[in-house]
């Protein structure tokens, strides 16, 4: 059998050696030095035409961003603020935050609470302050805790678990880690759980062929089937006041979508639960 060999494409070494020798025969080596300078010359304004583009895009970014900013409600601000050096600090407990942990933050905003470019322009500066930033992700948490109520951060800890589960798998330390944020900032057990149910049985659905509708009630209310009457109202209605649009639409539109799209899942499951009372 004949042996295969890969032809490899020539370089460009004896290309180059050929226009010198033309260059040379054409007019000496004034004209080589003229043609080699206009070829430097010319990389070098290529390199600081990039440069300055680089330091105009980069001006205008942040232009962008100082006038976005001044245009939101303090509060919106802030909860933005904390709400990403928070996922930038869980990231960063296995290491550095690299381009894929950036990414999959940069695109839960895009994807999850459908920011606009510009608001993305947003998001990257701040991603670039808090992976700089040397505070303790306690020290966010309690800052977290003390300036939002219970609903903010009964959306923080939706947030994270949708951060988490954004990957293929969650490990144990990123379930102890969400258990430990959310007892801190005083998120019942069942709460918890109710939102902890709600995740994975998302993930279970995308692994099974076929997952009942009940099924997906049940998960989505915290519940497990069997679940009374009583306890299918107590959880509706629990959950009803604690996602209320009203309750976060001081924290900017996105959130309130938030609230709006859980609300309508929470309302559709009671509707197929609620023959059980």
């Amino acid at each position: 059998m004949p042996h295969y060999r890969q032809h490899q494409s020539p370089g460009c070494g004896g290309f180059c050696l050929v226009i010198t020798l033309i260059l040379l025969l054409l007019g000496g080596a004034p004209l080589l030095f003229n043609v080699v300078g206009f070829v430097v010359m010319a990389i070098g304004l290529l390199i600081m035409a990039i440069f300055v583009g680089l330091i105009g895009f980069s001006f205008y970014v942040r232009h962008r961003v100082s006038q976005y900013e001044a245009g939101q409600s303090e509060d919106r601000t802030h909860f933005v603020t904390i709400l990403i050096h928070i996922l930038v600090k869980i990231a960063q407990l296995d290491g550095k935050v690299g381009r894929a942990e950036k990414s999959a933050i940069e695109n839960f905003f895009r994807t999850h609470l459908h920011y606009t470019q510009e608001q993305i322009y947003w998001v990257r500066e701040l991603i670039k302050d808090a992976a700089t930033n040397t505070d303790s992700l306690d020290s966010f948490l309690a800052d977290f805790k003390q300036q939002f109520g219970h609903q903010p951060r009964l959306i923080l800890v939706e947030l994270i678990f949708q951060v988490l589960y954004c990957n293929d798998t969650v490990t144990d330390d990123q379930l102890n880690l969400a258990r430990r944020i959310s007892d801190f900032l005083a998120i019942s057990r069942y709460e918890y759980q109710s939102i902890w149910n709600r995740y994975r049985g998302e993930q279970a659905r995308g692994q099974e062929r076929y997952v009942s509708q009940e099924d997906q009630a049940y998960q989505t209310l915290g519940l497990v089937r069997g679940a009374s009457g009583k306890e299918i109202k107590a959880a509706y209605r629990k959950l009803s006041k604690e996602f209320h649009p009203d309750m976060v639409s001081h924290l900017g539109e996105e959130f309130r979508q938030v609230a709006e799209e859980k609300m309508k899942d929470i309302n559709m499951a009671y509707q197929i639960l609620k023959g059980k009372e």
